[in-house]
């Protein structure tokens, strides 16, 4: 039997300006531990199950529904022309809803702490005391700024009244208001329509609602947070870095307490998005971000970046960028090694110190060592790459493919000019350029003889050191042919 959704609509009010952010980007967009702020609430609210989800848009309109379009295609968008204020916003979202009864639940977009038990609390505690609306309110240590929750003597909720209204009395208040409110939505939609702007922002208030009900002798309540992060909001560069921080610590908190060993939380970034197995270790200086995967038993760090990547078990990445790479089982990467998009590295492989791979496959133990760039390439099992390799794969106008079969061993200072193939077994000699296919278990060689002009250095760099270093090698030459001590 199909468990009922715990509210038919979730209303999320992102048409703000948001001009305090200083940015061209909307304030909602703004990206916070691997999502926009205005991912954060969705996924928040996601769990719900709510038949319908509204979002309020006005302010950079277009980028936001395309945003919208690529992280919750079926939420819906409704169109505040002129921001005045959050009543007339909420009372747009709610017509888009007039067809469904029941539960609506009003969230702001910039709240981006806000988690799925907060919400879900708030939810069971309007069901449980049967209100016909119900406020989420947090306690602060500082509410300046706030509007504050006033409850008479049996503890019910009867205003919120914003600090320039606010009594001296009201000021000591430290419960506010958190901008999160569940209640019926034709209720609701009713109440909004005789909201006015009767106020110093010509505004209308989605606060007002509550002071409508509690004077029509409506039962109306207000939930008190257990964690008064989860209601802050997000105004301005300062606290996005503040919000931004406290979601890292407590992603970090839920991956120690997992298993995961974090070395130094202080310069360990993860976004929310991102998994990692028990008994990995996160040395200083690591991010994880996006969709990236890390495998039980692997080390990452220090100061390693991967953004969608994929590590196996036991791989160990140090000082590494990576994007949209695969990293096997037991793998070595780095140190300062860079992971282009395409790459993928096999089991026990291995890509060392200053190697550069893009659209490159590896296979089971192979080895790039040094000094190397591996671009559009396959290698097989068991091949050595030799230092200062570059596979030349761009000829100005397409890429090449190149092939290197298994356990092959190229030289030192090769460059293998795309498309070319070298066989299974096969070796390059040092300092070649490949241009052709080599067949397996040949010796490919392309290189110019060797000549030496002896003496140019005294010809043609007399009274240089160079010069005097070579005239006493030869002195010593001479002395050691005729039997004198050297």
């Amino acid at each position: 039997m199909a468990v009922p959704p715990s509210v038919t609509a979730v209303v999320v009010l992102a048409a703000g300006q948001g001009t305090r952010m200083r940015s061209r980007t909307p304030k909602v967009l703004h990206a916070i531990g691997g999502r926009s702020m205005l991912g954060h609430v969705l996924a928040a609210a996601a769990p719900l199950g709510a038949a319908r989800t509204v979002v309020v848009v006005g302010s950079g309109r277009d980028q936001v529904e395309a945003h919208l379009a690529g992280i919750a295609p079926d939420a819906r968008s409704v169109v505040q022309e002129q921001q005045n204020g959050s009543g007339h916003a909420a009372a747009i979202a709610l017509e888009a809803t007039a067809d469904l009864t029941g539960p609506v639940l009003i969230v702001n977009g910039d709240a981006p702490l806000l988690r799925t038990s907060t919400i879900q609390a708030l939810v069971e505690a309007h069901r449980s005391a049967g209100d016909l609306l119900t406020v989420l309110t947090a306690s602060v240590d500082d509410p300046t700024g706030l509007g504050r929750i006033v409850r008479d003597g049996a503890g019910r909720v009867t205003a919120i009244v914003e600090e320039r209204d606010a009594t001296p009395e009201q000021r000591t208040i430290t419960e506010v208001n958190a901008g999160v409110y569940v209640g019926d939505g034709a209720a609701v939609r009713a109440a909004l329509g005789r909201v006015g702007a009767a106020n110093d922002q010509g505004e209308q208030y989605l606060t007002d609602v509550l002071g409508l009900l509690v004077g029509d002798g409506e039962q109306v309540g207000g939930h008190r947070a257990d964690d008064a992060d989860d209601t802050l909001g997000c105004n301005d560069r300062r606290e996005l870095a503040a919000r931004r921080r406290t979601l890292n610590d407590r992603v970090l908190d839920d991956l120690m307490r997992a298993g995961v060993t974090v070395v130094d939380p202080q310069t360990t970034w993860v976004d929310v998005t991102v998994e990692v197995g028990a008994d990995t270790v996160l040395h200083p200086g690591t991010q994880l971000l996006g969709a990236t995967v890390v495998a039980g038993g692997a080390v990452v760090g220090p100061d390693s970046t991967l953004t969608d990547t994929e590590v196996g078990e036991g791989a160990r990445v140090v000082r590494t960028h990576a994007e949209l790479a695969v990293v096997g089982p037991d793998v070595q990467v780095g140190p300062f090694a860079y992971l282009r998009p395409g790459t993928r590295l096999a089991r026990g492989s291995k890509v060392g110190t200053f190697v550069e791979t893009k659209n490159a496959s590896l296979g089971e133990g192979s080895k790039i060592p040094h000094l190397s760039y591996v671009g559009d390439a396959t290698i097989g099992e068991g091949t050595n790459i030799g230092a200062a390799t570059v596979f030349v794969n761009y000829d100005g106008v397409a890429k090449h493919h190149t092939t290197i079969g298994d356990h092959a061993r190229t030289g030192a200072d090769n460059m293998f000019v795309a498309p070319v193939t070298v066989g299974d077994g096969a070796y390059t000699a040092a300092g070649s350029v490949i241009t052709t296919d080599v067949p397996p278990g040949a010796m490919g060689v392309a290189r110019a003889t060797q000549r030496n002009v002896t003496g140019w250095v005294g010809r043609r760099r007399p009274g240089t050191a160079a010069a005097a270093a070579a005239e006493a090698a030869a002195g010593r030459g001479t002395d050691e042919q005729q039997g004198s001590p050297a």
